[in-house]
């Protein structure tokens, strides 16, 4: 490897949020207004060095259907709320949704884990922010700061998962 290159690649790595912060991030960061996403959730480690026992992802209210993939090993518990007034999606009236998706388990803290979640999403574009919080034992990180207007996610010290989302996003698109 040239140093150009190595020098050009330390670059991005420490420029990147999702590799050089222990963030919890999306694996795919955009997707299209109005369609069913398949979002996997990656936990890079635990909380300073202890396992990663829970994870809890609360459900941006402009999702309408949260379905979790379940995962060996780990519990899953599902919190529902009941809407005041019913929202029509794919020509049914919904009365109810999700509104968190906790996993309980372990996930030791020199390894990485994905935690899925088949949405269908808002038509809105814009980001969506998804505050989750990881407990490691009794420590927890609550990864729920959304940034003010102009402020830079990566900036927070503790941000809230976010999807970006576009009425003509591909898959594949980073943010």
């Amino acid at each position: 490897m040239t140093s150009t290159l190595r020098a050009a690649l330390a670059a991005a790595l420490a420029a990147s949020p999702t590799i050089a912060a222990a963030h919890i991030v999306l694996a795919e960061p955009t997707a299209k207004s109005g369609s069913y996403y398949a979002g996997f959730f990656r936990v890079s480690d635990g909380c300073d060095g202890a396992a990663t026992t829970s994870l809890r992802i609360e459900i941006p209210a402009g999702v309408t259907i949260a379905h979790p993939q379940p995962k060996p090993g780990w519990t899953l518990s599902v919190e529902k709320e009941t809407l005041a007034t019913p929202i029509t999606s794919e020509g049914k009236a919904v009365r109810e949704r999700v509104r968190a998706i906790t996993w309980t388990g372990r996930l030791d803290p020199e390894q990485f884990d994905q935690f899925g979640v088949m949405m269908k999403l808002p038509q809105a574009s814009g980001p969506l922010y998804f505050p989750t919080t990881q407990r490691c034992g009794t420590a927890e990180n609550a990864w729920v700061m959304i940034p003010a207007a102009g402020q830079a996610w990566h900036a927070l010290p503790r941000p809230a998962p976010v999807l970006d989302l576009s009425a003509d996003a591909m898959p594949g698109m980073n943010h």
